[in-house]
């Protein structure tokens, strides 16, 4: 039975190449993704039609962060990476290259959970750990942007505590608490899916967005109740924000501090993160 480990004292990377294709959230294309080893530190994308052009990810190449992350790529972007780079970096995996066939990172079941399930069935080997893959702190930072706070404290683990408030009575306040490595990223936050609101459906829509959303990739809210029960833990919504925090960070490297979050956002995680990038 495959186990994963316990901290990030070590970095790993495939041991095996994987393929995975689906619907992109936000254009409704079909995407197809094929993730393999790379002989270099870090995540390298490429696109199918031009395979020899091969990106390193960066924090400076981050473009929208409108209700998804994505990166600027040699006159291109690429859509949607945070579920994808959340698995890799929840799971403590560098040395990777990615190659896509299409402009979004395929959304699958909204969660990172098919992403941990494919690297557990090519496996993991131990390779060099990345310069910046966890990243050493030493003084403490806060953001806000609005109501929406992120602040980050040194630590020797790395702990996340985040809260949401909505008025939704069926997210409410909610609070969680994770001290992370892969082991808790695998069982606690990689399953939790993406949510979204039947009221703002319309008004998403007319602005081009979630053109592929459905009731297979995201948990719906209608007011007081969900559209698409059950859910895969009591407070999924705030376990899948966290999931967006790692996949926001993964490029500049998770640091060791404690991590606290009130109503986070993809725009806030980028504060954080473009802080960190030296």
């Amino acid at each position: 039975m495959f186990s994963w480990p316990p901290n990030y004292d070590s970095c790993y990377t495939l041991s095996g190449v994987i393929t995975k294709e689906g619907v992109g959230l936000h254009s409704g294309e079909k995407t197809r993704v094929k993730i393999s080893p790379f002989e270099k530190e870090g995540y390298y994308v490429s696109f199918s039609d031009k395979p020899d052009e091969i990106f390193k990810l960066n924090q400076d190449l981050i473009g929208s962060t409108m209700l998804c992350t994505a990166v600027k790529l040699a006159g291109r972007n690429l859509y949607t990476i945070e579920h994808l780079l959340a698995s890799l970096a929840g799971c403590g995996l560098s040395y990777i290259h990615i190659e896509v066939d299409g402009k979004e990172i395929p959304l699958l079941d909204g969660s990172a959970i098919q992403w941990v399930r494919a690297f557990e069935e090519v496996g993991i080997k131990r390779v060099p750990k990345p310069k910046n893959f966890i990243k050493e702190i030493n003084k403490s930072m806060i953001f806000n942007k609005d109501s929406s706070v992120i602040a980050l404290t040194p630590s020797n683990k790395i702990t996340i505590i985040s809260t949401i408030n909505f008025s939704y009575k069926a997210i409410g306040n909610q609070t969680y608490v994770i001290d992370l490595n892969p082991k808790s990223f695998v069982e606690n936050i990689a399953p939790a899916r993406t949510f979204g609101f039947k009221d703002q459906f319309q008004e998403l829509s007319e602005l081009g967005l979630i053109k592929g959303g459905s009731l297979e990739n995201a948990l719906v809210c209608d007011g007081d109740k969900w559209v698409n029960p059950p859910l895969r833990f009591s407070n999924e919504p705030i376990r899948h924000k966290i999931l967006d925090l790692i996949g926001d960070l993964a490029l500049v490297g998770l640091p060791k501090a404690q991590i606290l979050v009130y109503k986070g956002s993809h725009s806030l995680n980028a504060l954080l993160a473009s802080s960190l990038k030296n």
